[in-house]
């Protein structure tokens, strides 16, 4: 028989499923589940404004832990909102919050995998992308290395995704819409984090090539 395997994805708004008002703003785990066929799982515990610290302390990380079996994953992708006032500071409380993470997956015999912010978009007048996102990838993929723990570096994957669209072409993967073009928006949007449908799709596409890059057992269940 073959094995089934769980993937919990714990985030922010990036990876969120969004509700049907925003449609169609959606994160990238939103979809992840058509990447896999039925012997994978998808449970997305991701949620609109919340930091590393944030998601623990409103128990959710211990929501996880309360359900997740050996074997199953632990996706984690955490930066954005640990910028703000009640985040965290990038080598110190964010690196100890992602420490909760790996090891409560570790403890239930779980597999922890880090992911790094995606980017937000924001080009110079040279068409490269800038960095909105500080120290904190820097600190994640330390992390990584010193807990030998598998990452996917989206941090870098979309920026390399953004600049080969250029300024332009990457704003089908946002949520940027003109006045009276979709009823969700009538004054119309312009939102360089959060991603379209288009978008999630996108970057689900690249959270399964980290999968394949890491050879991940995952790799046998993905159904594209």
């Amino acid at each position: 028989m073959q094995n089934q395997y769980t993937i919990y994805i714990a985030g922010d708004s990036t990876a969120a499923n969004c509700p049907s008002h925003e449609s169609p703003m959606a994160g990238w785990g939103q979809f992840f589940q058509h990447f896999f066929d039925n012997h994978v799982r998808i449970h997305n515990e991701a949620v609109g404004g919340r930091s590393s610290n944030s998601f623990i302390e409103e128990g959710r990380l211990q929501s996880i832990l309360n359900r997740i079996h050996s074997n199953d994953y632990l996706f984690i992708q955490f930066g954005h909102n640990d910028q703000k006032s009640y985040g965290t500071d990038p080598y110190t409380t964010y690196q100890s919050s992602l420490r909760e993470y790996i090891k409560g997956a570790r403890d239930k015999g779980a597999k922890p995998v880090l992911l790094t912010s995606v980017h937000r978009r924001k080009f110079d007048q040279a068409g490269s992308l800038e960095n909105t996102l500080g120290e904190y990838p820097y600190a994640m993929i330390q992390l990584a290395e010193e807990l030998e723990v598998p990452i996917i570096d989206l941090w870098t994957k979309t920026k390399a995704l953004y600049e080969e669209l250029g300024i332009e072409g990457s704003k089908k993967l946002f949520t940027i819409l003109e006045p009276n073009t979709h009823p969700n928006y009538p004054d119309g949007i312009e939102d360089n984090t959060h991603f379209s449908e288009t978008g999630a799709r996108e970057i689900g596409k690249l959270v399964v090539e980290g999968i394949k890059e890491l050879d991940l057992p995952l790799v046998t269940y993905l159904s594209t």
